[in-house]
C-alpha cells in the first residue's frame, strides 16, 4: 500500500498529561465570580425551587456560606439584595442601611480579602419590578440616573470594591463615574453590564431576586436577542463613557458576542452564566440524563475560550471543588 501522506494530530491527545501539556485554555477559581441573595430578616435560608443549592440568606446566615465561599478560595462574590419592602423609587436600592450595603459592611468586616462586586439597579426593591422611575407605564431614562447613581455611591460607601450597573439606562455608567468621582470614589471600578440581552434565560432569578416587572417586560431597554451590531454600539459607549470591565449576559446562547466584544475592546471581559442556564443542567442532572460535573466545566471552559476573563457562575462552589479534584 502506499505511504499515505497526512497530519497526525492524535500525537498531542494520546494520555492526559499529553493534553494538558498543550492546553489552550485552562480554568482557575480566581476566574468566577459566586452570586449571592442577601436578604432582610433572620433565621432565613430560603432555597430557591428552580435553582437547587441556591439560597436567600439572612445576614444571620451570610457567615457559614462565606466560610464555604473562602475555604475553596472563591475571592470575589457578586451581590443582590432582596429588600422588606418596596416602592415607586426603589428607595432601598440607595438607603444607606439597604440589604445590599449591609451585606457588604459584614462581608468586608469579616472577610476583608473578598472582593465584593455590588449589583446596582432598582428592580429588586421597586414595587412595579422594573429598573428606574415609572410615568405613565414608561420607564423613564435620565430620572433613572439620578436614583442610579445614588445607589452606586451608597454601595461605595459601604465598601463595594466594584460597581456592577445592571440597569442598561442610557448614559448609565457615565452618570455613576461621574457620582462616584464626586464622592471620592475614584479608585472604585465600574463592571458595566454592556450587552445585555432581554433573555428568557433569567426566569429563575426573577424568583431568586423576587424582580418580576408587575406589568410588560424589559424589552424597551434590554437588547433584542436577535442583534449582533448593537452589541459593539453599546459596549463601545461604555467603554467611552468610563467602564473597567464589560459583561455580556447572558452566557452560552451568546458565545458569539463575548468572542466580539473581547476582539474590539481592550478591557476584561466578563461573561454572566446565568440561571437558566445553570438551572436546566441542575434539572437535566437530577434526572439523571447528563454527567453534571463533566457538563459545567465543558461549558465553563467554553466560555473562557469564546474569550470570557471571567465567569460570574452560580456553579462557582461547584466548580471550586471540581478543581480541587483534578
Amino acid at each position: 500500500m502506499k505511504k499515505l501522506q497526512f497530519t497526525r494530530h492524535r500525537r498531542l491527545r494520546s494520555t492526559a498529561n499529553m493534553r494538558a501539556l498543550v492546553r489552550e485554555n485552562q480554568l482557575n477559581v480566581n476566574d468566577f465570580i459566586y452570586p449571592l441573595f442577601v436578604i432582610e430578616g433572620n433565621n432565613i435560608r430560603n432555597e430557591i425551587s428552580t435553582m437547587p443549592g441556591v439560597f436567600q440568606l439572612s445576614l444571620d446566615n451570610l457567615a457559614a456560606e462565606m466560610d464555604e465561599v473562602v475555604a475553596l478560595g472563591i475571592k470575589s462574590v457578586l451581590l443582590f439584595g432582596i429588600p422588606s419592602e418596596k416602592d415607586e423609587c426603589g428607595t432601598g436600592a440607595f438607603h444607606d442601611h439597604g440589604i445590599v450595603q449591609e451585606g457588604t459592611r459584614f462581608i468586608k468586616k469579616h472577610y476583608p480579602d473578598v472582593l465584593v462586586v455590588a449589583d446596582t439597579c432598582l428592580c429588586e426593591y421597586t414595587s412595579h419590578g422594573h429598573c428606574g422611575v415609572i410615568e405613565n407605564g414608561t420607564v423613564l431614562n435620565d430620572p433613572s440616573l439620578e436614583l442610579l447613581v445614588q445607589t452606586a455611591v451608597s454601595q461605595a460607601k459601604a465598601g463595594a470594591d466594584i460597581i456592577a450597573p445592571s440597569n442598561m439606562m442610557d448614559g448609565f455608567v457615565v452618570a455613576i463615574r461621574a457620582g462616584l468621582d464626586e464622592a471620592g470614589f475614584e479608585d472604585v471600578p465600574i463592571m458595566s453590564y454592556a450587552v445585555k440581552y432581554s433573555s428568557a434565560f433569567y426566569g429563575p432569578f426573577r424568583e431568586a431576586a423576587e424582580s418580576t416587572p408587575q406589568f410588560g417586560d424589559r424589552k424597551a431597554y434590554q437588547m433584542d436577542p436577535a442583534n449582533r451590531l448593537e452589541a459593539f454600539r453599546e459596549a463601545e459607549s461604555d467603554v467611552i463613557e468610563g467602564a473597567d470591565f464589560l459583561i455580556v449576559k447572558p452566557g452560552m446562547p451568546y458565545l458569539d458576542i463575548v468572542r466580539d466584544v473581547k476582539n474590539n475592546f481592550n478591557l476584561p471581559v466578563v461573561i454572566y452564566n446565568v440561571s437558566g442556564e445553570y438551572s436546566m443542567v441542575k434539572a437535566a442532572a437530577q434526572n439523571g440524563w447528563i454527567d453534571e460535573k463533566n457538563v459545567v466545566m465543558e461549558m465553563l471552559i467554553g466560555m473562557k475560550r469564546a474569550g470570557a476573563d471571567l465567569i460570574i457562575t452560580y456553579f462557582a462552589k461547584d466548580a471550586a471543588k471540581y478543581l480541587k479534584e483534578q
